[in-house]
């Protein structure tokens, strides 16, 4: 866990991947959106790039020179659940209500959240669970 934080334990760190999520991908974009330094977002996105959360895919707009846009990785996309998870906390421990933008079911428009499920698909309450050496392989 501590390694993670390493990587995303930053606000701008969170935020860029927020907009990633969003499907912004431009540098200058996701500048614009975040209201971002030029040098933060430069060194930022460099740090996702080189830990492989993000990889630079390049692009030319028609009469413009070449430019690269940032995607998310596999690796990247996989943190998908970890920024709903944190989400998810903020808004019952921050914002003490529910955020602007929130995660629903495409089909129903049901709000979803984020929970503990075994092997099965069952829901497990926090407080049933432990933690718990796992089997060296």
């Amino acid at each position: 866990m501590a390694l993670a934080a390493e990587i995303l334990g930053d606000r701008w760190t969170l935020l860029i991947l927020r907009e990633a999520f969003y499907g912004v991908q431009r540098y200058d974009d996701m500048r614009a959106d975040l209201g971002a330094p030029r040098s933060m977002l430069t060194d930022r996105l460099g740090k996702l790039v080189d830990k492989g959360l993000m990889t630079r895919r390049p692009y030319r707009e028609p009469g413009a020179r070449a430019r690269e846009a940032y995607v998310l990785t596999d690796a990247g996309r996989a943190l998908a659940l970890t920024l709903m998870a944190l989400a998810q906390w903020g808004e019952d421990h921050v914002l003490s209500g529910p955020a602007p933008v929130g995660l629903v079911e495409k089909r129903t428009g049901r709000p979803l959240r984020v929970a503990l499920i075994d092997e099965e698909g069952a829901r497990v309450d926090l407080s049933a669970a432990t933690l718990a050496m796992r089997d060296a392989r």
